[in-house]
């Protein structure tokens, strides 16, 4: 790796991520092999907002090198109440640990929080913005399932507030892969997505239905629609619920679809899919582990 914080992925090239997914299928083969690799390493957890997967996999990822982990906890219990500036919580974080995974509700905040220490900044999402970490799990996940050139892979969902969708489009840029992006009017790419996107040569196709573009696809890649984001009750009534992806309609176009997705899921993805042998998403969770074992073993 040639960077000091992981912020963003679009500070990722081709050959980062192939060093991230290679030394991540050697931990995926051998997890207890790594045990003695960070011994007494402290890896910071600083969540501002909630998580399951990716605070416990980078918490399990830590132990799995042989290292521990504090964590600053609910945000309600920090000095963040008290009016602390999240420049100086950081800095104060920093004097404990040897790396600090960060998750803020703000765009831009890891890159902010970044230019204030020395110890390496995993962003573990930041607001609408980027989650870099999630899309290296997604790319393994992808490889491993179909390989990471010459695919066609659907984005479906919230396009507009969806970070994990972010990170994951700018990524695929560095591959041969044709993206599709199926969302609501509404919850289309943000203009300075879709601007980058294009700028990078990436080929883009935008629809407002997945019926009858399944048959097309070699992953899809399903979001749900993020209530926390909407600025307006009103406007997250208009479009919840608007994709429905059941067995049945993956049976009747597209057999081997490879299906995703970050979770948590709401109603998006039917619990029939769960048993259909192209339904990763809970391997993909999984696959955090191994991933941000790589990470973190490759910036310490």
């Amino acid at each position: 790796m040639r960077h000091d914080h992981v912020i963003s992925a679009k500070q990722l090239s081709r050959a980062d991520i192939e060093a991230v997914l290679d030394r991540a299928a050697e931990f995926a083969a051998d997890p207890a092999a790594a045990g003695d690799r960070h011994p007494g390493a402290l890896l910071a957890l600083a969540f501002f907002e909630p998580s399951t997967r990716t605070k416990m996999s980078f918490e399990t990822a830590a132990k799995r090198l042989g290292g521990d982990i504090i964590d600053m906890g609910p945000v309600e219990y920090s000095s963040v109440k008290k009016g602390e500036t999240l420049a100086d919580t950081m800095r104060v974080v920093e004097g404990y640990a040897d790396a600090i995974v960060l998750r803020h509700p703000k765009e831009g905040a890891a890159k902010m929080a970044s230019e204030f220490i020395d110890v390496p900044l995993l962003n573990g999402g930041d607001g609408a913005g980027q989650h870099p970490t999630q899309t290296l799990l997604d790319l393994f996940t992808i490889r491993e399932a179909a390989g990471l050139d010459d695919l066609t892979i659907g984005i479906m969902g919230d396009l507009k507030y969806g970070r994990t969708v972010h990170s994951l489009a700018h990524a695929l840029t560095n591959f041969d892969v044709r993206q599709h992006f199926i969302s609501p009017e509404s919850l289309r790419l943000p203009r300075s997505v879709r601007y980058d996107l294009h700028e990078e040569g990436a080929q883009v196709r935008e629809h407002e239905e997945f019926e009858g573009l399944l048959s097309e696809l070699d992953v899809l890649y399903v979001t749900r629609i993020q209530r926390e984001r909407f600025p307006d009750e009103d406007e997250y009534r208009e479009v919840a619920g608007q994709y429905q992806l059941d067995a049945e309609t993956i049976a009747a176009e597209n057999e081997d679809l490879v299906i995703m997705h970050p979770l948590p899921r709401v109603d998006e993805i039917a619990a029939d899919v769960d048993e259909l042998p192209g339904a990763t998403y809970f391997e993909q969770a999984h696959n955090g582990v191994p991933v941000r074992m790589a990470l973190l073993d490759m910036l310490l």
